[in-house]
């Protein structure tokens, strides 16, 4: 495992084959950079989905495995209760929520956190292309997570 920069240990993504070897933090400032080319190239107005499709090609074309609309099984004592599908998985270590919306609201948030906690993964972005210049918020969730199925 790597360090920071500043003597702490930062975690390794999921699903990195040792050649790409990316930490949590490397996986989201990609994430960020293809977002900005995203909002770059397309600017404001469309739906969800136009930027959902137009980020899945730019961040596999920067390398990165994406799965759009994830599905996750939420679980309680066994039995299934709820499934829902995430609009991105990368590297099977974070979540990206998007959103085209004039501004973000705390139902947006909570939405993200229920997502982490579902999924008992620790880090998710929330994405707006609603505004002329596209906004990404890091979210890390650190408590105990549902029983879940990817």
């Amino acid at each position: 495992m790597a360090t920071d920069g500043h003597g702490g240990r930062r975690r390794r993504a999921a699903g990195w084959d040792g050649v790409n070897d990316l930490s949590i933090d490397d996986v989201t400032y990609a994430i960020r950079g293809a977002v900005f080319e995203v909002n770059k190239v397309l600017g404001a107005g469309f739906l969800e989905k136009v930027y959902e499709n137009a980020l899945v090609l730019e961040l596999k074309s920067r390398g990165l495995k994406v799965q759009a609309q994830a599905p996750l099984q939420v679980r309680y004592k066994g039995a299934l209760v709820g499934e829902f599908s995430v609009d991105l998985l990368i590297e099977d270590s974070v979540i990206v929520e998007l959103k085209s919306v004039e501004r973000i609201l705390s139902v947006h948030e909570a939405q993200l956190l229920n997502y982490l906690k579902a999924s008992g993964l620790r880090v998710g972005l929330l994405v707006n292309f609603g505004k002329t210049r596209a906004t990404v918020r890091r979210f890390v969730y650190d408590e105990p997570a549902c029983e879940v199925d990817f």
